[in-house]
């Protein structure tokens, strides 16, 4: 039987990726992180940089990662054939996602970290020893920017810094597609599963067994009282917007400064992120019982339900507007987030319609087909 609300947490989740993946497909990939990426920003974007920093960068990853750890465990009892059939299959799709259409993928970082952390987790969790193993992976991944950052030199890259040509290049691939831009999204999935293995990929691993844990005790399904979620919901995000506020006003007096920036300031955001997404969670929970019985918290849960057909849709929707529609930096991050709530109309009337037909999102039933074909005994 399905869990409503772990289902309206991950919709919640998928559509909040998307207020960060906006700025992804509209503005050069420097942009991401960097809002000096050509020259100081005007008031207006440095204010949405802020805010999204403060609000929704990291954040709504965290959670889409922590609810990945949770059906990782609920996966354990069908056995490790099921879970590396499971997630192979989710590695060949993040494979021809990164490759064919958008090179932000996190699909097959999802399902690496996982082929490498199913074992880990079931005897972690036999030892009841999955949340303190989490928030050691996560500041493992957190820690490491501080090396990184000694080794970094002095002079930024293109991929922080783009001169006229980079920009200009990757406008030319990315609005032509074919051999160039498959070309160029090989060479950012190789940066990609370096990132994963040098940094990246323990936070995912930590998140994941964060997630584990918190629906284990309870916590995640919604088990305490709605007054302790209120409690722990302001507590939560304040300590996470004190945690991070210093990092962002640091970078904003540094002037996004490398290597700073990329950093050494990246980490009060990675320490406060976990926080402000729990407190999401607890706020969820807070006022569930009002939230449950409004259509749009039930249209939210189904998005959840179809989390992977809505997250590729968002791909094809921001590939078609921006790439091949050629709004590709055209947009400020203003403009740019003002599209964002109608492409969450689409996922909300597309999971609505298709659910009322069928029992599965169609990405999610072919997953799931294939699972069972491949791992059914031979006749």
């Amino acid at each position: 039987m399905r869990n409503t609300r772990l289902d309206a947490i991950r919709g919640f989740a998928v559509m909040g990726i998307l207020l960060m993946n906006i700025s992804a497909f509209g503005l050069p990939a420097a942009a991401y992180l960097n809002p000096a990426w050509r020259g100081l920003p005007g008031l207006r974007d440095g204010i949405v940089w802020g805010l999204l920093d403060l609000f929704a960068q990291v954040k709504f990853l965290f959670l889409f990662a922590m609810l990945f750890g949770v059906g990782l465990l609920l996966q354990l009892p069908r056995g490790g054939r099921w879970i590396r059939v499971r997630l192979g299959w989710l590695a060949l799709l993040g494979l021809i996602h990164s490759l064919f259409f958008w090179d932000g993928d996190i699909l097959l970082d999802y399902a690496l970290v996982g082929l490498l952390l199913w074992r880990l987790m079931a005897a972690l969790s036999a030892e009841g020893r999955l949340l303190s193993s989490g928030i050691f992976l996560w500041l493992v991944g957190t820690l490491v920017l501080v090396p990184f950052g000694l080794l970094a030199g002095d002079i930024p890259g293109p991929s922080w810094l783009p001169g006229a040509a980079d920009l200009e290049y990757e406008a030319y691939w990315k609005l032509s597609g074919g051999l160039e831009a498959l070309r160029n999204r090989a060479d950012l999935l190789q940066s990609s599963l370096l990132a994963l293995l040098a940094q990246y990929g323990w936070q995912l691993a930590g998140a994941m067994l964060i997630g584990a844990a918190l629906w284990q005790s309870g916590w995640l399904r919604g088990q305490r009282p709605a007054a302790t979620y209120r409690r722990h919901a302001w507590r939560l995000m304040l300590a996470g917007v004190l945690i991070q506020l210093p990092g962002l006003l640091l970078q904003v007096g540094l002037q996004w400064r490398w290597p700073w920036t990329p950093f050494w300031l990246q980490i009060p955001r990675d320490l406060g992120a976990p926080l402000m997404a729990l407190g999401y969670v607890a706020l969820i929970h807070a006022a569930w019982a009002y939230l449950a019985r409004g259509w749009l918290m039930q249209a939210t849960a189904r998005v959840g339900r179809m989390a992977l057909s809505n997250y590729l849709l968002q791909t094809l929707l921001c590939s078609a507007l921006f790439w091949h529609g050629a709004l590709f930096m055209h947009l400020d991050r203003l403009a740019l987030l003002l599209l964002v709530p109608l492409i969450w109309c689409v996922n909300l009337l597309f999971s609505t319609l298709w659910l009322r037909i069928w029992s599965q999102g169609p990405l999610e039933a072919l997953w799931r087909w294939l699972t069972r074909r491949c791992t059914a005994p031979p006749a």
